[in-house]
């Protein structure tokens, strides 16, 4: 299996984003914690560094620290029911823990409760820890459509939040500069689209998993020529590797589509199980997420249009429009089956899939597999369960070829 050559630069880039971090009292900047779907384009324009404990709780799960984090998280009286990235975010802090020594010391925190609930709650922990002010960005669920009064809600309250970075600050908001970063998000969001579309060619040049490890820039940095000037790199090597017929998994047979988050601390040991039944996760309804709202946004007119994308993310629709973006992807990557990781943690994501699978299963006739796991506490996983089950559906999935 062939290395992704431009990884080496994404880890540069990401390591230096984290020094800039941790190095930002001696620069004078400031550095705000935000929730993976908020909206960070508006920090870049303030020269605020943004930071993603979600993103760190990732990094939390691929070095096989969650299960301590979290057990330490539950001998402070927090449930072991709840989010893995919470409780791991939540322990780590007073311990300066996880892969990285921890994450720098906020100055602020923005909450955006478009991806669950959860956040709520755990940012507000976090922001009497810090003694530091916390912005919350309120998205009514948009179960069948987004309304104009709601339209109108939240819009309001991204003025409101301009207004909070201001405070937070001490400078006045370029509103010059944010049609500038508003292009250069949607640039990006286009090219990371363009990236995973890749997957559409047989046999595909890359894999979810490979995804999964890349989405870290168009999550932490969306708005920067940065993201713009990787993707495009990542974006070519993709294309030299159809021309020249590389595979993500040499014999692809199967083609895959993932529902969920990863399994962080699992991610190698799937990759290798489904690639020895020559089958390519083509596809997956996370990597996607930062890009599928884009036709809700006016790049002509971002700021105005933002309300709209910002709501209507995947986790903030309902069961049925889920499915229907599922079942697109199945046509489009065409998929031979469905893989939904059952997330102990992401309640949100989690809780439909039955529903989801039923309607997926007689649009498509497509088959699925639920297999159950977490993204960052290995408690919650059985290797050998998994295997069982994952050997059994391949083998269902080789029956019909």
């Amino acid at each position: 299996m062939a290395q992704i050559k431009s990884a080496k630069k994404m880890k540069e880039i990401m390591t230096t984003y984290y020094i800039e971090a941790k190095t930002a009292e001696q620069t004078g900047k400031k550095v705000a914690w935000i929730t993976s779907g908020g909206p960070v384009e508006p920090l870049i324009v303030m020269d605020i560094i943004p930071v993603y404990p979600e993103n760190h709780g990732a990094m939390i799960g691929a070095s096989k620290m969650g299960a301590d984090l979290c057990e330490k998280a539950e001998s402070m009286g927090y449930s072991r029911d709840l989010c893995s990235y919470a409780t791991s975010d939540i322990s780590c802090a007073t311990v300066n823990g996880g892969p990285i020594g921890g994450l720098p010391k906020p100055d602020m925190l923005i909450c955006c409760n478009n991806i669950c609930g959860t956040v709520l709650k755990w940012y507000e922990v976090q922001a009497r820890y810090f003694n530091v002010p916390l912005f919350i960005l309120d998205t009514p669920i948009c179960h069948t459509e987004f309304s104009n009064e709601a339209k109108e809600y939240v819009k309001k309250q991204i003025y409101e939040y301009i207004e909070f970075l201001e405070n937070a600050s001490g400078k006045k908001f370029d509103y010059d500069k944010m049609i500038e970063v508003g292009k250069l998000s949607i640039k990006g969001q286009k090219l990371w689209q363009s990236v995973l579309d890749t997957t559409m060619h047989r046999p595909s040049p890359m894999s979810a998993f490979d995804a999964f490890f890349h989405l870290a820039l168009i999550v932490t940095l969306r708005g920067t020529q940065t993201v713009v000037d990787y993707y495009q790199i990542l974006l070519d090597e993709m294309q030299d590797r159809i021309k020249n017929n590389i595979a993500a998994v040499p014999n692809e047979k199967i083609r895959l589509l993932w529902d969920n988050l990863p399994v962080w601390f699992g991610t190698r040991w799937l990759s290798d199980k489904f690639a020895s039944h020559n089958a390519c996760l083509v596809a997956d309804t996370y990597t996607s997420a930062w890009c599928s709202s884009m036709k809700y946004i006016d790049e002509n007119n971002f700021l105005e249009t933002m309300a709209n994308a910002y709501t209507q993310i995947y986790l903030n629709i309902g069961i049925d429009r889920m499915a229907d973006a599922i079942i697109d992807m199945v046509k489009k990557y065409n998929a031979d089956g469905i893989i939904m990781h059952s997330n102990r943690s992401c309640k949100p994501y989690s809780l439909g899939q039955y529903d989801i699978q039923k309607i997926v299963q007689s649009k498509t006739n497509k088959p699925s597999l639920l297999i159950e796991a977490d993204m960052v506490d290995q408690r919650k996983f059985s290797e050998s369960q998994t295997e069982s089950r994952i050997d059994a559906f391949m083998e269902m999935l080789k029956a019909n070829y």
